[in-house]
């Protein structure tokens, strides 16, 4: 897939007055390899949960969504591979334990009908976009750059999570438990993924 993450204008990230603050390319590293990885699952669950959907004439129109969801993942997935090449940064080990986790999780989901994949969608896109935002209150003064592609695909993840809210992801069984344990999964998957 082509990278069309630069047909899009960089939308900046915030000012502050305080003074800039450099970063050091290991928490570069970090935070790329950590985008990596998350922007990975994304497209995984993603794909997962719109072929299941997709099998079915009544799912296509959630088929669709998630599809193009996918799609937009796929954008970030391609700007971060650009960038840690860039950076000369590696993406994490785990990718592979990442790749089973997040389609056995579109998959689960997917499986338990719409409203429990709109739930998904919400609790990954939650925590990940209040990630984007540390990204963007840690860079807005030191890196202008990253700091605009963080905002523009925080930006994407919000138009995800209000539509899965929209779309009845709170109606889902069992929602507060199911929302809780991805979320949880989530936070995990960054910390790990930031050091491995």
């Amino acid at each position: 897939m082509t990278n069309q993450s630069t047909a899009r204008p960089a939308r900046p990230g915030g000012t502050s007055g305080g003074a800039a603050k450099t970063l050091s390319s290991p928490r570069i590293a970090e935070m790329l390899r950590v985008d990596h990885a998350g922007e990975y699952a994304a497209v995984a669950i993603y794909s997962a949960q719109a072929k299941v959907f997709g099998r079915s004439h009544q799912t296509r129109k959630i088929a669709a969504q998630l599809q193009h969801m996918c799609e937009e993942e796929q954008e970030h997935l391609d700007a971060f591979d650009a960038l840690l090449l860039e950076h000369k940064a590696k993406p994490t080990v785990l990718l592979p334990i990442w790749n089973i986790a997040s389609t056995g999780l579109g998959v689960a989901t997917a499986l338990m009908g719409e409203k429990a994949a709109h739930a998904c969608t919400e609790a990954v896109e939650s925590v990940i976009e209040q990630h984007y935002a540390e990204q963007i209150e840690e860079t807005k003064n030191s890196d202008k750059e990253l700091c605009a592609r963080f905002t523009q695909f925080r930006e994407d993840e919000l138009r995800h999570r209000d539509l899965a809210i929209e779309s009845g992801a709170k109606e889902a069984p069992a929602y507060p438990v199911l929302s809780a344990v991805i979320k949880a999964g989530c936070r995990m998957a960054i910390r790990l993924s930031e050091k491995i």
